[in-house]
């Protein structure tokens, strides 16, 4: 594997985690950030929108508990509104609503755990 190659298999988990795509740098847009190994365009990265984000994050979290928010309990709920807000996920349009639907809460629940967090 060459340099470059080990570059690119080293942010992709990366890239991975936040939903983004690998490509050819020479095929990156305007929008996309292209990376530079030892001087040399090595890949674009393409970053998701926002909101695909967070569906994205969401399915991770899911992935690694190993069963759907929604079958969480309560205090596990509350921890990932927890995460969630430290990531941002409320500035999105539609965070809460998103997030309500995940969790298989109302937006008012949401937000009574957000409320619950700033009173702590």
């Amino acid at each position: 594997m060459t340099g470059e190659e080990s570059f690119i298999a080293a942010v992709k988990p990366l890239v991975d985690a936040i939903g983004g795509e690998l490509l050819p740098p020479d095929e990156g847009g305007p929008d996309d950030v292209v990376l530079a190994w030892a001087g040399v365009d090595a890949v674009a990265v393409r970053l998701p929108q926002l909101a695909d984000s967070l569906d994205h994050i969401l399915a991770a979290m899911e992935r690694r508990r190993g069963m759907p928010l929604a079958d969480l309990d309560r205090k596990a709920k509350q921890e990932v509104v927890r995460v969630l807000e430290a990531r941002g996920a409320f500035s999105v349009r539609h965070g809460v609503e998103t997030v309500a639907g995940a969790l298989g809460v109302s937006r008012f629940t949401v937000y009574n755990y957000l409320n619950r967090e700033k009173e702590t």
